[in-house]
């Protein structure tokens, strides 16, 4: 009786808005990713797990089942990112039944990938819940939504990395330094972000050449 249950609960997801899923007994996980390890980023990491931590605790009706986490990692390298691959592992173990996480963009910047794991876990029947979006991936018309959405996502980060190569670009072209601001045999001058050549220890780069 209890798989019979367990099933029918599993095919109920399907065309479901989030109002229904919150009346459903499921086991539910998250995910969250930075892909930064700056300061601020941190906080908005461990901010994260705390809200979907509660979120899912607070539901009577759904069961903690993990959460999974990628610090410091790019949502378009998808091999590196260790709490997602231990989630999809999860999820062919049939461990959980419902995925909630920030955005598109938060679990994958690769159109190509998105889809692809989410159709994983579709044919799962687990469902993959968007909070910006608004998006049940069960949902009839989840996926081309999603699909939309994901291309998008997918363009800002193409963007966002071709600034960055120009500004780094743009700041060799300008002699400034890039990284870190020391280099043995120079000084660097904090106002215009220039190396200027230290005439003590120049000398010592001279005789190692």
């Amino acid at each position: 009786m209890e798989i019979i249950k367990q099933e029918k609960t599993k095919s109920d997801i399907r065309k479901t808005s989030m109002k229904d899923l919150n009346e459903k007994e499921l086991r539910v996980v998250a995910y969250t990713r930075v892909s930064t390890d700056h300061d601020d980023q941190k906080n908005s990491f461990d901010s994260q797990k705390r809200y979907y931590t509660d979120k899912i605790a607070k539901n009577p009706n759904w069961t903690f089942a993990d959460i999974y986490c990628d610090e410091g990692i790019s949502g378009t390298k998808t091999y590196r990112r260790e709490g997602f691959i231990k989630m999809m592992k999860d999820a062919i173990n049939d461990r959980f039944d419902l995925v909630l996480t920030k955005s598109v963009s938060r679990f994958a910047r690769n159109t190509v990938d998105t889809l692809k794991f989410v159709r994983i876990l579709k044919d799962k029947n687990i469902g993959v819940y968007f909070e910006e979006e608004n998006i049940n991936t069960l949902d009839m018309n989840g996926e081309l939504l999603l699909s939309i959405l994901s291309s998008i996502a997918q363009q800002e980060s193409t963007n966002l990395s071709a600034h960055v190569l120009l500004g780094l670009k743009m700041k060799v072209q300008q002699g400034k330094m890039i990284g870190s601001t020391f280099c043995y045999g120079y000084d660097y001058n904090k106002k215009d972000k220039k190396l200027y050549v230290n005439s003590e220890t120049s000398k010592i780069v001279k005789r190692i050449f």
